[in-house]
């Protein structure tokens, strides 16, 4: 590990010319960057006595969570952010696959339950350590954080990133973000978020600016998908905040609950939306009420963020320029592949060489340079007229409509295209009717929706049909409605949207 870490160079820097300065506030304390430097120190040298090969760190969002993570950075300790929203049987996979011995929590009952030796005692702060028995893990050299995917099972994959990748993203997410001193981010996202660590936390502390860190609960979410509309943007509007992290969904509730009358954060200047797919429509609606909202696009293999829309620079419908230390490149048949840092390996592999990522993902580069994406190469499906379409591109124009909470796009080989639908709230077989055929007014024929079935429990990472950052698992659900799906009458149904099956 070459040199310093920028971002705690950063925050010494900070210390020294405005200590004063709020760095983070939570639900129940406060740090300045003077205070937070002495934390991050006192926390690194207690990491540094107890001499863990591998950090595990389950807590809910709080400047605690922070000293953390920036103690990790600072010792050189490879750290593993654990959801609270994982099962604990995906606690225990991720324990014992990055071989952690050393767990933080801010719940003693998890470290029951993951850790058979000890008793938990209080380390720092809210949080509680324990040992744990895991066997050494196999890490490629240089690992400093290992992020676990949703992947596309039950079971989370272990992706293992070095400090110059996280350094390099978060430092050009910056200057594309155009984040300030002045700036106030309030994280709504989980901090195990890969995401929100690094846009969310690292971002503000390179600029010197203030970061909130509240509980779920406090900001409106629950778990990984429960969203309370009303308290998500009382948290914004309580906090003055000029920033945020937001997945799809998220931007949805807000949208719909301004239109309702709830009201507009006026001091954000930069709402960055990204983690799924999201809809042009979505994003001209949200403008139009005011949301300053930027898409961008990234995966974990590549540190999160790879492009982004910024200030002066937004182009709804694409996910922006590649940020400054990212090259790109579009192989054959749209594969985007980048470039400038990538991810050293995942665990149980053997480490890569290669200085390219093969993100799995379709798109193109337009005259200006900005990135288009138009879906996942493993998620196309090829009609019985022989047309290639990316089920997300359908499933966004489905979503836009009220009465459609979920979809799932199914058309490998079908003469017109299925849906399975989770209505909102008490939407009829009318309303789901109505919506479609609204939606397949602005798509071309091919891809329009010519039946529907009714999902019989929503799309959950409780039952296998939904990832943790909110996307559909295509090979759950068609497992789940196979018998429904494969019915004679859902082959040949005209593409109009008339006559629609449920």
């Amino acid at each position: 590990m070459s040199g310093p870490s920028s971002i705690i160079a950063a925050l010494t820097r900070h210390a020294a010319t405005k200590p004063e300065a709020p760095a983070l506030e939570g639900a129940q304390h406060k740090l300045d960057y003077a205070s937070l430097v002495e934390a991050v120190s006192t926390l690194t040298e207690i990491l540094q006595a107890l001499r863990p090969r591998v950090v595990g760190l389950l807590a809910d969002n709080g400047p605690d969570w922070a000293v953390a993570d920036l103690a990790c950075l600072a010792a050189g300790i490879p750290l593993v952010p654990l959801p609270t929203f994982f099962t604990p049987a995906q606690h225990a996979h991720a324990a014992s696959q990055a071989g952690i011995d050393l767990l933080l929590s801010d719940r003693p009952e998890a470290l029951s339950t993951l850790a058979r030796r000890g008793a938990p005692r209080l380390l720092y702060g809210s949080l509680y350590m324990r040992r744990l028995d895991s066997a050494p893990a196999n890490l490629p050299p240089g690992t400093l954080k290992i992020t676990f995917t949703s992947g596309t099972t039950g079971t989370p994959k272990g992706v293992c990133l070095g400090r110059e990748a996280i350094e390099s993203v978060a430092t050009s997410l910056q200057q594309a973000s155009a984040a300030r001193p002045d700036d106030r981010h309030v994280a709504l996202l989980p901090l195990a978020t890969l995401l929100e660590n690094i846009g969310g936390l690292y971002v503000p502390l390179l600029a010197g600016a203030t970061t909130r860190l509240l509980p779920g609960e406090l900001v409106g979410l629950n778990g990984s998908a429960g969203v309370d509309p009303a308290r998500l943007l009382a948290a914004l509007n309580a906090a003055r905040a000029t920033s945020t992290i937001l997945v799809p969904q998220l931007l949805l509730a807000l949208v719909a609950a301004i239109r309702a009358g709830a009201a507009l954060p006026s001091s954000l200047r930069y709402a960055a939306v990204g983690g799924a797919p999201v809809s042009p429509r979505l994003l001209t609606a949200a403008t139009a009420l005011g949301l300053p909202v930027f898409e961008g696009y990234g995966l974990s293999e590549c540190a999160s963020v790879v492009a982004v829309n910024r200030p002066g620079d937004n182009r709804p419908g694409c996910v922006g320029r590649p940020l400054a230390h990212v090259a790109l490149a579009i192989g054959p048949g749209g594969a985007i592949h980048v470039g400038g840092t990538g991810f050293l390996g995942y665990l149980g592999e053997e480490p890569r060489h290669d200085e390219w990522v093969d993100t799995g993902d379709v798109g193109h580069l337009d005259a200006d340079g900005r990135l288009h994406i138009t879906g996942r190469r493993k998620n196309m499906f090829i009609t019985a007229f022989g047309r290639n379409v990316a089920p997300e591109w359908i499933e966004r124009e489905l979503l836009l409509q009220a009465p459609i909470a979920q979809a799932a796009v199914f058309g490998e080989g079908r003469s017109s295209n299925v849906a399975v639908i989770v209505p909102r709230g008490g939407a009829s077989q009318a309303d789901i009717d109505a919506a479609i055929a609204a939606a397949n007014r602005d798509l071309p024929d091919y891809a329009r929706i010519g039946a529907w079935l009714r999902a019989t429990a929503p799309f959950s990472p409780d039952n296998g049909q939904l990832t943790t950052n909110g996307r559909p698992r295509r090979e759950a659900i068609a497992a789940a409605y196979a018998d429904a799906l494969a019915q004679p009458h859902l082959s040949d149904t005209p593409k109009e949207a008339h006559g629609l099956l449920c």
